[in-house]
């Protein structure tokens, strides 16, 4: 069985980590839109245009499953996706939103949700918190990090700076990493906050989702790995070693 997963950058690495650790697939094929990422700044017929590409480029390997890693992408373009798409498309918001629920059982718990521009003025993850009845939310677009992380920059001075801007005066009881790069960056965001909020990310979300929804059971050994780039396949190719060792 062979998954198709496809992020604007480095950031859907995060899920593949989760995918691979579980063993659900034969095969992931990876493709990162590096030379026009973030795709968070950009406008909504935008990134369903980039994303209907990625979409074009995935039907040479014939995958069993597309797996839209982009929380910019699953806000804007997952109903586009799944009307041209010959397989199944998932996103990763549905199943983050879950995760929250199956690990913060209060329901006047304060979630702070950080994303892109594009994830967060899209309010889907709040639509859903407030239909599993959350209504204690706080949405910050965070769009520094994502070039933070296509820097290779995961601790240090430069995010510590980063965070006090954003996060100043925030004290959540959750936080949901609303972009698949900012688990590359969860310890230092879980050290902001004194290890006191439980964080939530797409990653193990979507494995979850996976298992339970199309019953997916692990392999004997790990998937094999392929990796495509929009610009600097060998920039991807090194960060993905590094995340995935």
């Amino acid at each position: 069985m062979r998954a198709a997963v496809f992020d604007s950058g480095v950031g859907g690495l995060t899920v593949v980590k989760s995918l691979v650790e579980h063993r659900l697939f034969d095969e992931i094929v990876y493709f990162g839109d590096t030379a026009r990422v973030p795709y968070g700044i950009k406008d909504k017929n935008t990134i369903i245009r980039y994303s209907l590409e990625a979409l074009e480029f995935f039907k040479n390997f014939e995958p069993d499953i597309l797996i839209a890693a982009c929380n910019s992408v699953s806000a804007h373009a997952i109903e586009e996706l799944r009307s041209n798409a010959p397989f199944p498309v998932v996103g990763v918001i549905e199943p983050g939103v879950m995760a929250l629920e199956q690990k913060i059982e209060n329901k006047d718990a304060q979630i702070l949700i950080i994303g892109t521009n594009a994830t967060i003025s899209s309010a889907r993850y709040e639509k859903e918190l407030q239909k599993r009845g959350y209504h204690n939310t706080i949405s910050k677009a965070t769009p520094l990090f994502v070039p933070i992380v296509e820097e290779g920059i995961f601790e240090g001075e430069i995010l510590e700076a980063t965070m006090r801007h954003y996060f100043d005066g925030l004290h959540p009881d959750a936080v949901i990493l609303g972009c698949t790069h900012f688990p590359l960056i969860a310890n230092a965001i879980s050290r902001y906050f004194n290890h006191k909020a439980t964080l939530i990310h797409s990653g193990e979300a979507i494995a979850e989702h996976l298992i339970k929804s199309l019953s997916l059971k692990s392999r004997s050994k790990e998937p094999g790995l392929k990796f495509f780039a929009s610009e600097n396949p060998e920039k991807l190719k090194k960060i993905a070693s590094a995340w995935l060792s």
